[in-house]
């Protein structure tokens, strides 16, 4: 894992403690490209930041801000290592997303959000994914043209979301969705 691009670009990153899934670096690439100018400047959530890698990578890239919100104890000394090794800051809320989305996220708060929750592994374990896009603090947290970049299982369903879908990218089991305010 490293940064890819940016004033931190070519920086590696600590990889995340056993069990959490990081975000390849393809996978990576592909958002940011696909992002492109909409970084410089930025406010950046980074939802179940796991190592924080898509946050850090926003900031190395211009981005104003980064929160990164995480339940895992064991990521959050994860995140504030690779933050220091990028040479950026950022604010780290060891909290559950959802709690963080009540407690703390207010109106047009956020640019850019990204989340990469945890997939489903059993019948009847919660779809975080499909909690997000129907989460009214989330979408209001989201500024007017604000998107939400969503990492999610593959072939899942997409069922009714408080957003609008926008482009859909499938690598290997992974999928990324981009969300917008309706």
């Amino acid at each position: 894992m490293r940064i890819i691009a940016g004033e931190a670009g070519g920086r590696p990153l600590k990889a995340p403690p056993e069990g959490v899934r990081p975000t390849m670096d393809r996978v990576k690439g592909a958002i940011f490209s696909s992002l492109g100018d909409r970084i410089p400047g930025a406010r950046v959530l980074d939802l179940f930041a796991g190592s924080g890698a898509m946050g850090i990578e926003a900031l190395s890239r211009g981005a104003a801000s980064a929160t990164f919100v995480e339940a895992n104890p064991h990521c959050l000394g994860c995140i504030r290592e690779n933050l220091r090794r990028a040479g950026v800051t950022g604010s780290v809320q060891g909290l559950d997303a959802f709690r963080f989305l009540d407690l703390y996220a207010g109106t047009n708060m956020f640019d850019l959000i990204f989340a990469d929750p945890p997939y489903a592994k059993n019948p009847g374990d919660p779809d975080f994914a499909v909690l997000l896009t129907r989460s009214e603090k989330l979408v209001a947290a989201l500024s007017p043209e604000g998107i939400l970049v969503l990492e999610r299982q593959a072939k899942r369903d997409h069922p009714e979301t408080l957003l609008t879908e926008g482009r859909t990218k499938r690598y290997g089991k992974t999928e990324v969705t981009f969300y917008f305010k309706p």
